[in-house]
């Protein structure tokens, strides 16, 4: 049995046979024992009334009419169906209701014998009746419904069931059909959505990156399905961003390609001054492969993980005071700045990639200043990188930080590939941390690059 709802439905319909089953044994022990009782209590009042009727009745020297009226009072009285024997056996008289219950069929008798060798029987019905018009005693004697010593109020109506036996199967199997039909539309409505989930899942996974499975109630499946989604659309934004950086890396790579290509072509037909420049381009157009290869890594490197695996205690003023020095900006920072966890070599590549891109766009004016900053409760020391070059309008100050993305009018003449920002924030991100654009006073931008402050300022952990 591979289907999910088949073995669902059948775990069900077995657990509720299983419940019906053990319904009946508990059924049928409980009305022997309300039986029981009632059998021991009739009994006793049986004997009650006989010793009663003993004392009351005309002696067995009276005449037989004589006592065959006082029982037929007697009867009345109890409604109870009654005769009387003498010592041989002979009857004595009969009650008028005793005579009507005898031609009904077999039933039950009471004899009682009196000390006088007279016997008296006292006719019981095989089930029990509703109770007579006076509450306390039903046609045939035995008390009525709810009176003490009687049967209990729902007596009358199970028991002629049980007694039966194929009515109380046939009620048992009636409610095993409908709980069992009744179970059906639901267990196929739950598997019913996962297999809608299954058939999403197999979609997404033929190529259908754009594919999403409906997100119905508000149950676990609702919750798994709204998980499938989340995790699928987390997938098409890393694949697609991995084929745009293959495709964008793809087109950068042509450019010193095809620089170098011509510059070989041309080497041995040019004077030997100009053989020098070209192996000079040669050089140049290699070192930019190699940068933008290692880029391209790095970002692949860094997609791949959501956090760092290691970090250590940083001097983050150190750090930007040397790769400042590099590029001869103006450094300010104000009293001893905290330590920040992180990996030395991504930090250090995130502040040179903001400051040859300040030195490179931004004119000769680049300042670096070092800030605490508090967001969302979290410590943060921030470096800001500030140029004078002509800005970003308001509506690109993120896109800057896209894979190959270049403001408009900055030509591949100016340097680089559009992959030194998109790097600072992926470092910035999987420090747990942020890079933002903002306007500097005066003119020209201020890149914002922040960390979390380290607990200690000489530990080193290791997530």
């Amino acid at each position: 049995m591979k289907a999910l709802y088949l073995r669902i439905y059948v775990t069900v319909v077995a657990a509720l046979l299983l419940f019906a089953g053990v319904s009946a044994v508990v059924f049928q022990r409980h009305v022997a024992q309300e039986r029981e009782q009632f059998e021991s209590r009739m009994a006793e009042r049986t004997v009650a009334w006989a010793e009663l009727i003993q004392r009351s009745l005309p002696g067995d020297d009276a005449p037989a009419n004589e006592q065959a009226q006082a029982l037929e009072e007697w009867s009345h009285r109890l409604r109870l169906p009654m005769a009387l024997d003498d010592a041989q056996g002979h009857r004595i008289g009969a009650s008028e209701m005793f005579e009507e219950r005898a031609g009904e069929g077999r039933q039950r008798l009471f004899e009682v014998r009196f000390d006088d060798g007279r016997t008296l029987w006292v006719m019981r019905l095989r089930g029990p009746r509703p109770g007579g018009p006076d509450g306390a005693f039903g046609p045939d004697g035995r008390p009525g419904l709810g009176q003490p010593g009687g049967p209990p109020p729902w007596l009358p109506f199970v028991l002629p069931a049980w007694q039966g036996g194929a009515s109380l199967l046939a009620v048992l199997l009636v409610l095993f059909v409908a709980v069992a039909a009744g179970a059906w539309p639901v267990v196929r409505r739950l598997t019913r959505r996962l297999e809608a989930l299954k058939r999403g899942v197999e979609t997404f996974g033929a190529g259908q990156l754009s594919h999403r499975v409906e997100v119905s109630g508000s149950d676990e499946v609702a919750a798994l399905a709204s998980s499938f989604n989340q995790a699928a659309g987390r997938i098409e934004a890393l694949l697609r961003a991995h084929q745009s950086l293959l495709a964008n890396a793809s087109h950068e790579l042509r450019s010193p390609l095809a620089r170098m290509k011509m510059a070989l072509a041309m080497i041995d037909d040019v004077p030997e001054a100009q053989r020098q420049a070209l192996k000079g381009e040669i050089g140049v157009n290699i070192r930019e492969l190699d940068a933008l290869v290692e880029e391209v890594l790095l970002a692949s490197r860094l997609d791949a993980i959501d956090k760092l695996e290691h970090h250590e205690s940083l001097d983050l003023l150190s750090l930007a005071a040397e790769e400042a020095s590099r590029v001869d900006a103006e450094l300010d920072a104000h009293g001893e700045a905290p330590a920040v966890l992180g990996d030395e070599r991504l930090v250090r590549r995130a502040l040179r990639n903001l400051l040859e891109n300040a030195r490179r766009y931004g004119g000769d004016e680049v300042s670096v200043e070092l800030v605490r900053e508090n967001a969302g409760g979290i410590e943060r020391l921030a470096v800001r990188v500030c140029d004078r070059g002509p800005g970003v309008p308001t509506d690109l100050r993120e896109r800057i930080f896209e894979p190959f993305y270049r403001l408009p009018g900055h030509a591949e003449k100016a340097g680089g590939v559009g992959l030194g920002l998109s790097l600072v924030r992926q470092i910035a991100e999987r420090h747990g941390g942020s890079v933002r654009c903002e306007p500097r006073e005066g003119g020209g931008s201020c890149f914002v690059f922040s960390l979390p402050v380290a607990a200690s300022p000489t530990a080193t952990t290791k997530p």
